[in-house]
């Protein structure tokens, strides 16, 4: 689980960078993604501590 949560957060980065680039509607869609992954990666490494 702590790869899979890394991953996520590695994307969410690389996702919010290049939804930063983009113009309009597409930026932010693609920052609202980013951030899902984010907060996912962000949860599976909180749940991967837990357990």
């Amino acid at each position: 689980m702590k790869v899979i949560g890394i991953l996520l957060i590695i994307l969410g980065i690389i996702g919010i960078v290049m939804g930063g680039m983009m113009f309009g509607d597409i930026g932010i869609a693609c920052i609202v993604g980013a951030m899902s992954a984010l907060l996912s990666g962000i949860g599976f490494l909180i749940a991967s501590k837990r357990s």
